[in-house]
């Protein structure tokens, strides 16, 4: 059997929260049931942060009480603070994203605190979900490089890992926030992790700004990651991160890990008609690199 990868797709929260044009909770619910009708069973459908902060997530309550009419999956929320972590609880969300920071200029920016301060706060939640019975996924932002403080040492990324893995995070994902990592930089640092750690609760979450996505994913997957975040239609972009542009489409990453031979359980027919509403809705997502490409090859598969 072939050996299988996890995608999780984080467009109706990452890809979502920087577009200008902002969708109403049904319209997130539809592109999220186009995205779970494909086969993609883990997917990010928002966050609980403060609305006048990120607009286009307001409502995510009400996304999460539209999931009960969907296919049972593996839906998370991200969150911000304790405050954003009760809001997510009462909602009934039952895996929650928590970011830590590798740089301290990232922190101040997105959170308005420390990256000491952040990790604590992580530790404090981690505590009160397990009380909760909720899953906690760690996401280390800025990974590589800081647009504020530069590169990043890979050893403070490898001892944040090896604490919160300890402290019993359910994942730990290494996040190239601005996409400034190339494939050496990704090869080297998953491998650290993987040797220290395995590979079953470490993830990546790659962005494409320099068209190294893909060539990451491939690093990382040489590595032995198995579980990375995509965006359909390749929507991304950190209203908290000058020069972040869109995640790696979920489309494309798919395709190559298809193509590699992993099983993903994703039908791509129906991944690029999710692609093509987030167009749609969106009226600015770009489509997976590979996507003017796939639509005429599937077709030619039925002919």
């Amino acid at each position: 059997m072939a050996e299988s990868v996890i995608v999780n797709d984080v467009g109706p929260r990452d890809g979502l929260q920087n577009q200008p044009r902002i969708l109403e909770p049904q319209q997130r619910l539809q592109l999220i049931a186009g995205i779970r009708e494909a086969g993609v069973d883990s997917i990010e459908v928002g966050s609980f942060v403060s609305p006048k902060a990120v607009p286009a997530m307001a409502g995510t309550d009400i996304v999460a009480a539209g999931l009960q009419g969907l296919p049972a999956g593996h839906y998370s929320a991200l969150i911000p603070n304790l405050r954003g972590y009760e809001l997510a609880r009462d909602a009934g969300v039952n895996t929650v994203v928590m970011v830590l920071y590798g740089s301290e200029g990232m922190a101040r920016k997105n959170v308005n605190m420390g990256r000491e301060e952040a990790d604590a706060v992580t530790e404090t939640i981690l505590q009160r979900a397990r009380e909760d019975g909720i899953a906690v996924i760690a996401t280390i932002g800025v990974a590589f490089e800081c647009p504020f403080d530069g590169p990043v040492d890979p050893g403070l990324v490898a001892d944040v890992a090896a604490r919160f893995l300890q402290l019993g995070v359910a994942r730990f994902v290494v996040a190239d926030t601005i996409g400034a990592a190339n494939p050496q930089q990704v090869r080297e640092l998953t491998r650290r992790l993987v040797a220290s750690h395995g590979a079953q609760r470490l993830g990546c979450h790659f962005h494409d700004t320099r068209a190294l996505g893909l060539a990451n994913v491939y690093a990382a997957l040489e590595s032995g990651i198995r579980y990375f975040d995509a965006s359909i239609a390749g929507l991304g972009g950190c209203p908290f991160a000058p020069g972040a542009s869109g995640n790696v489409a979920t489309e494309d990453v798919v395709m190559l890990l298809q193509q590699l031979g992993f099983a993903t359980g994703v039908d791509l027919e129906k991944l690029l008609a999710a692609s093509d509403l987030a167009e749609t809705l969106t009226g600015t997502a770009p489509g997976g690199r590979a996507k003017a490409w796939l639509k005429p090859w599937l077709a030619k598969q039925h002919s």
